[in-house]
């Protein structure tokens, strides 16, 4: 897998993928039901422009895939892009569109695990012209194997069951589920254990 860490010079790019791999997402798809496309790029824009404070946003090289880890300690967003982040809700969806997503990302937030540190997946997506390639989860194998060589463990939520045995194949189990607001969709919780690096083969003289 040839990936590499993005940066604000690929803002455009990761952004039009992860808007266009979540416009049908059950979750998102529900969150941002009201806003043109210029709204809904703008609150991903949003997200991502908080993630890349962190040399964890990994893209395949022309963007067709990318992964988007906050790693332990990290927070997704800053407390001045929170307060954005409030703001554009408010603006693009309205009072009562804005409740419902700060209740969908209340939800995130207490199901999400406070004990072991660990890297979160908080968004793993594939442009639609490139999907059935297995980009996706080969970006991602990639970015596990960099975070066994650290010991560390890795946590995501799944918010399309269709891809929960992707997942569990790459050692992720279920950690929990939670329900949304207003019956809203079932989201998993999967974790994933610290490893250790592959050790290396012994060499008989």
């Amino acid at each position: 897998m040839d990936a590499r860490v993005a940066t604000l010079a690929d803002l455009d790019v990761v952004a039009e993928t992860i808007q266009l791999a979540f416009a049908d997402d059950p979750v998102w798809s529900r969150a941002f039901a009201h806003p043109d496309d210029r709204g809904v790029a703008a609150f991903w824009r949003l997200w991502l422009e908080g993630a890349l404070r962190y040399p964890w946003v990994w893209m395949t090289q022309a963007g067709e895939a990318v992964s988007v880890w906050i790693p332990p300690g990290g927070d997704e967003l800053s407390p001045e892009q929170e307060a954005a982040f409030k703001r554009l809700a408010e603006s693009s969806l309205g009072r009562r569109g804005a409740s419902y997503l700060d209740a969908v990302m209340a939800c995130f937030t207490e199901a999400h695990p406070h004990g072991e540190p660990h890297y979160y997946l908080s968004l793993l997506g594939t442009h639609p012209a490139h999907r059935g390639h297995g980009l996706g989860m080969a970006l991602l194998a990639e970015n596990l194997t960099r975070i066994d060589a650290e010991g560390a463990a890795a946590y995501l939520e799944s918010s399309n069951s269709a891809n929960d045995q992707r997942y569990q194949r790459l050692g992720f189990a279920l950690h929990g589920r939670f329900n949304l607001p207003d019956d809203g969709p079932i989201v998993t919780t999967m974790w994933r254990p610290g490893r250790g690096p592959e050790p290396s083969p012994i060499r008989r003289p």
